[in-house]
């Protein structure tokens, strides 16, 4: 048995779900923050078979897909004043998927 942790965008964890859901997963999801943007994570956990983890693996790569977006960094205190830095894109979304093995499972 694995314990798969996937850490998606907030933006793409309610599709994530979903989708473990009709795939017959059942999944603990946990909100998180971190990265560069400081932007919201969802942390999801999932116990699944060992001959399982190639589905759930693929459920997380339809669900989560990279993308760009423009954003606007926070304003700098070097020099005289506040100064404005340009947009600056920045690629957001995917996941990063831990696999861990489980030596035991209790459904109490």
């Amino acid at each position: 048995m694995k314990l798969v942790m996937a850490i998606v965008s907030s933006d793409d964890s309610r599709d994530l779900l979903n989708r473990l859901i009709k795939a017959g997963f059942r999944a603990t999801m946990i909100s998180s923050t971190g990265g560069f943007l400081r932007e919201g994570k969802t942390t999801i956990l999932v116990g699944v078979e060992d001959d399982r983890l190639p589905q759930i693996v693929e459920v997380v790569r339809q669900s989560c897909r990279r993308r760009t977006q423009w954003v606007s960094p926070l304003p700098t205190l070097e020099g005289p004043g506040l100064e404005m830095s340009e947009p600056i894109e920045v690629s957001v979304g995917g996941a990063v998927i831990f696999v861990l093995n489980v030596e035991q499972f209790i459904q109490a």
